[in-house]
């Protein structure tokens, strides 16, 4: 079952207290025809209330900001239901915040120094609701989240079913429950169901993890 494109642009709203990199993301994002600024926010407070308002399918929100900071607006978005994506855009590549941000409910952790043109593209990727990360934070995700593991048993693919397996190649692949559903004809309860299940098989606590792990692994070569 094939993941359609979208058929409308993907409206954007950014929260961030730098003036020049608003309108900077403002003017790239002109030039697109997929992609659409629908709003932005100096201050989290109000990216919170124009989240509410606008209802944009994609979130790009800095981390570090006067007063509340990056996590603290992510989670309040989390908690006040906004069903849209949210992706970290920073300065920073300090593994404490990826992985907090991760685990905090982020769809993706982008660093400001990447090319404009790979900066669209990760922007289209998280739209169609994919997770998206720098490339080159992928080995340090990978080893923070090694480290953090108390588990004492390593992660085994062979505890898992079929269609877990199934599963799991697609969070490797960083899509969402809802485009992992459409893709195997499930529901999107089933694809949960099925999360939750092959977490605590693998002694992993989220599925970042178990995306990363599964790539580390090559399970998209094997499989």
């Amino acid at each position: 079952m094939a993941i359609s494109e979208r058929d409308t642009p993907a409206s954007i709203l950014i929260i961030d207290d730098h003036p020049l990199l608003r309108r900077g993301v403002k003017q790239l994002l002109e030039l697109e025809d997929d992609l659409v600024l629908v709003g932005e926010a100096g201050e989290p407070e109000v990216g919170i209330r124009l989240a509410a308002e606008l209802e944009p399918d994609l979130v790009l929100l800095d981390l570090n900001m006067p007063g509340i900071d990056g996590i603290e607006t992510l989670k309040r978005l989390r908690e006040a239901n906004f069903a849209g994506r949210i992706v970290m855009f920073t300065v920073s590549d300090n593994e404490e915040d990826v992985v907090a941000a991760l685990q905090a409910g982020a769809d993706g952790y982008l660093l400001k120094d990447m090319e404009p043109d790979d900066m669209v593209r990760q922007l289209r990727q998280a739209a169609l609701g994919r997770m998206v990360i720098s490339e080159n934070l992928t080995a340090l995700l990978a080893e923070a989240l090694r480290q953090q593991r108390s588990a004492p048993a390593a992660p085994d693919i062979h505890s898992l079913t079929q269609r877990e397996r199934e599963i799991l190649r697609e969070l490797a692949a960083g899509l969402s429950n809802k485009l992992i559903a459409r893709k195997l004809d499930i529901t999107e309860g089933t694809v949960k169901v099925h999360v939750k299940h092959l977490l605590k098989k693998l002694n992993l606590r989220s599925r970042v993890e178990a995306a990363v792990w599964a790539v580390q692994e090559g399970l998209e070569a094997r499989e």
